[in-house]
Parts: structure tokens; sequence; C-alpha cells
């Protein structure tokens, strides 16, 4: 009977997707529904990274906020809707230390990423640094910085400045295959990255906990003279490895050590393990913690490069995702966008089992009658269809536009804090464990048209909890619900259940757990 039970158990957690980090097969689904789910709660299942220490969530600076910053109204709502406790309350910001691109180029017309840098050439061989530069994203990141609270500031370079590369041009390489900074300026642009960082310290009062120096190098969309943003391609091993190696000595000269180097950011999971194989072992000790992107890759590939780092002892961060996708593209309505980004939240977070998870650009909109420096803005986006971003920027009316994308990513922001443990990450649920407060915040998506009951079973701690709060998101902007207060049972004999409302993400806080 009990290898039946234990074989049930396997079969059951493979098909249905329910097993949190590595539960043992006895510890799974216990009982599924064509309408229902029983999730067994364990307070030992945590991440491997980071001690199963959460570090929080964030966004990306660029390119957002390069285009408002000039405006103190929309940086003002800026900082208020996404970092402070009013909002979506992150901790975590990303600063673009932008290259510049060479003044006679006139290609990039996507207005949010024109970027400035720091470093200006005056004529041959000359060059200064202009610290005036770059005030729209400098102008936010200030704001946020005056939020009294705890950030995890990091920077990171999507290219060096344009006189450093072979192209002469920050979008790329003329073939974006091969790499892109000249093989003298290796040194250069790390010392470039350190005086920023070391800038920004002294004078701004900004101090940078990481930095990476590459920004998906080995993607092949970097091209010279690309419409769109920065980009440089570094190779897999020998390019990778000796820029991680002059960054590391260049931080060392403007003792700057304690600035953690993370890397390498690639676009694609399947990349990032490979990257990681192929670094110099010197390289390699230097990151101390890997950042990767996942905008490709499945749950086996991400399964493979938790594994990887795990081998390596270093720290992981999922540090840059988006995608104007859809739940489904025949159900077009306002919560088919925010739903699909529940589920990417929750697959990232069960299959890399990382210690943050990092937003692209919150912004990626914006609604402007006259553009920006001669070139049109996007525009407002179709809620009822797939978008980038979780809100857009009006800036004839000088007011951020928010959708039930923001809600939904705030039903995880808001109750998932830094210092939090995450205990279990099934098919649609997210749990995580406060145990300085002793409770559990449970978010639990349910993307289907009915009505779905959900049971967690609290029985494996030493006291499972009582009085319980949950707050929802689902319908429209206009007529829907925003983090709204709704009724919630109490826990009975160490069980919690639930109803969860159609095409709906719902946060549960349940108070007087103990491990």
């Amino acid at each position: 009977m009990k290898m039946m039970k234990k074989i049930s158990g396997i079969v059951a957690a493979f098909f249905l997707g329910t097993i949190a980090f590595a539960q043992s097969s006895s510890d799974s689904t216990l009982k599924n529904t064509a309408a229902s789910r029983f999730l067994v709660i364990d307070p030992q299942q945590t991440s491997p990274f980071n001690d199963g220490i959460w570090e929080g969530w964030g966004t990306s600076l660029c390119w957002w906020a390069n285009r408002l910053g000039y405006s103190q109204e929309l940086t003002d709502q800026s900082a208020k809707l996404f970092f402070s406790d009013q909002g979506l309350d992150l901790n975590i910001v990303r600063y673009n230390i932008g290259g510049g691109d060479n003044p006679k180029h006139n290609h990039i017309t996507r207005t949010d990423s024109m970027m400035e840098g720091f470093l200006v050439k005056k004529g041959k061989n000359q060059y200064e640094y202009n610290w005036d530069l770059d005030k729209n994203q400098r102008n936010v990141l200030s704001k946020i910085a005056s939020i009294s609270k705890p950030f995890h500031f990091e920077a990171f370079a999507n290219s060096a400045p344009y006189f450093m590369t072979k192209s002469g041009c920050t979008s790329g390489a003329v073939i974006g295959l091969f790499d892109n900074l000249k093989s003298k300026s290796y040194d250069d642009f790390a010392e470039y990255l350190a005086t920023v960082a070391e800038h920004f310290k002294i004078h701004e009062g900004i101090e940078f906990q990481s930095i990476s120096a590459m920004n998906e190098p080995t993607n092949i969309y970097w091209w010279a003279k690309s419409y769109k943003q920065e980009g440089c391609h570094f190779g897999f091993g020998k390019s990778q490895s000796k820029m991680t190696v002059a960054l590391k000595k260049a931080l060392d000269r403007h003792n700057l050590s304690q600035i953690t180097i993370t890397g390498t950011d690639e676009t694609s999971v399947r990349s990032q393990t490979k990257a990681i194989k192929k670094l110099s072992k010197e390289a390699l000790s230097y990151i101390k913690r890997i950042d990767t992107h996942t905008y490709m890759g499945d749950i086996y590939d991400k399964q493979e490069l938790s594994k990887a780092v795990q081998k390596t002892g270093k720290g992981l961060w999922m540090s840059e995702v988006d995608g104007g996708s859809m739940l489904d593209k025949k159900f077009k309505d306002e919560m088919s966008c925010p739903l699909w980004l529940a589920k990417k939240i929750i697959e990232d977070i069960r299959t890399l089992r990382p210690s943050a998870w990092v937003m692209w650009q919150i912004i990626d909109n914006h609604i402007c009658k006259d553009g920006y420096m001669g070139r049109m803005d996007s525009g407002m986006v179709d809620l009822n269809k797939g978008y980038w971003g979780c809100a857009v920027a009006d800036h004839d009316s000088k007011n951020i536009i928010l959708t039930q994308k923001y809600f939904v990513y705030g039903q995880f922001t808001r109750y998932i804090k830094p210092g939090m443990k995450i205990l279990g990450t099934f098919q649609n649920d997210l749990i995580a464990l406060d145990q300085e407060h002793g409770q559990i915040a449970a978010v639990c998506v349910n993307e289907k048209p009915e009505e779905w009951e959900i049971t967690l079973d609290l029985r494996k701690f030493s006291k499972s909890g009582s009085k319980t709060k949950a707050f929802r998101t689902r319908g429209t902007m206009k007529d829907g619900e925003h983090w709204q207060p709704v009724p919630s049972d109490e826990v009975h004999n160490g069980t919690f259940s639930a109803k969860l409302a159609p095409y709906s993400v719902t946060t549960f806080i349940i108070e007087g757990v103990q491990p």
C-alpha cells in the first residue's frame, strides 16, 4: 500500500506539475478534481540560493526613466507607483550605464532608448567626463533613492562608448554575430564602468551593490545602425572572461571591491548555462552571482541552469524578462496578458529557484502628440491583447496609466517581501514564509473560466495558523478588482481552503504560522 501511494504520488506530480522544490513523492498533491487542487506545504522546502532568503522584486530603469525623467510630475508618480509601499514596493533597481552613440548618428528611432554616456570624445585621443549627462534616468534614480527603505541598486551596461567599439556604433557590430568591443578597449571599458560607480557613490549618494558589464552578450540581434537601442556582443569563453577580469581589476583600483560582479545576463537560459561552463576559472571566481534572462528556454533548460549554478556555489537571479504575450490568443480580455505574467513568474521561480525576479522595463509605451527629440512615441497599448510593461506614460497629461498587469505583478511584490522564504512554487501557486512575523503569503492563480477551490495543507508546521486575509485582482481596469480585500476563511485543523474566482490572481495571508 505504501509503495502504491508513493507511485501514485509521483505520477500525479509529473502530470499535474504541482510538486514544489523536490518534495518527496508522498508529499505531492493529494487530491485533484476538475475544479480543485490540494497542496501540501513543507516549511523545509526552500531555495538553495542565498540561504533560501528571498531578495526581492524589481525592474530596469532603461529605457523608460530615460524618457520620462525630464518631468518631475512623471518622475514622482513613477517612484510612488513602482517603488513605494503605496504601489508595487519594488526594491531592486537596475540602472543602465549608457555608452552614448556617435553624435553624428541618427538611427535610433525608438524614443526611450537614445542613451547618453558620461565619457565624451573631445578630439583625437581626447576624452572627458560630463556628469551633467543622463539627467532623466538619474532624476528617477535619485527620486527612488529618497524613499526611506533599503534598495538593491545594480548597475549594468548594454554597450561601451561608441569610440571603444569596432563598428563605431553602440547599437552593435557591423555583423551582429561578432564581438564589437575593440581588443585594446576591455580595460578602458572596465575603467569607465568603475569610474561611473565611484562617482555615484561619492557625489550622488548611490552605492551600487552589484554590477554587470554585459547584457545579452551572445545575442545576435546587436547590429550597427539599429533603430532601437545599444547592444554589444561578447562571445562565450575568452571574451566574456576577459571582460569580467578587467572589471574586477578596475573595481579594485577604485576601492570598490565590495561591489558584487554578476553575469552574464544572457537572453537564453540555455546560453546562460553554456556561458558559465565556458568562463575561465579566474573569471568565474570573480562572479559572485549569476544573472540570467528567461526570454528563451523551457522548464528543462531552467532546471539545468539551476543545477549548474548550484555546482558553482554562486547566487542566482532572474534579472530580466517580459513579453507581449497572452494567456491564450483566443482569450481577448484585460486579464489575458496579466495572467500570462503571473504564470511566467511562477514558472521561472519554480524551475530556476532564484532569489530575485526582475521585470525588464515597467513602462514600455509612451504617449505624446509631439513625440520626443523628433521621434514619435509608441502610443497606448491595447489592453485586450498582449503588451510589454505594466503601465503607460502619458506625457500630454503628465499621468501614468496603469493596467491590470501592474496589479497582477503587485499580487506578488506587495506581499512576498525580501527576507521571506519561498516554500513552494506549484504550477499555479507561489507560497512564501515570513518567519519573523509568523505569516504565510500564498499567491494563487486561476486562469480558468470557472471557479476553482484550493486547499493548503499546513500540518507540517508546528503551528499551522489561524486568521487569514485575502487580496484579489481580476476583471477590467474600469470595473474590476485591484488588490481588492475579499472575505477569507480561517485555518481549520491545519488546512486552509478558499474559492478562486475565474480569471483571477488572489494573495492569501495566513497568520499565526510557525515552522
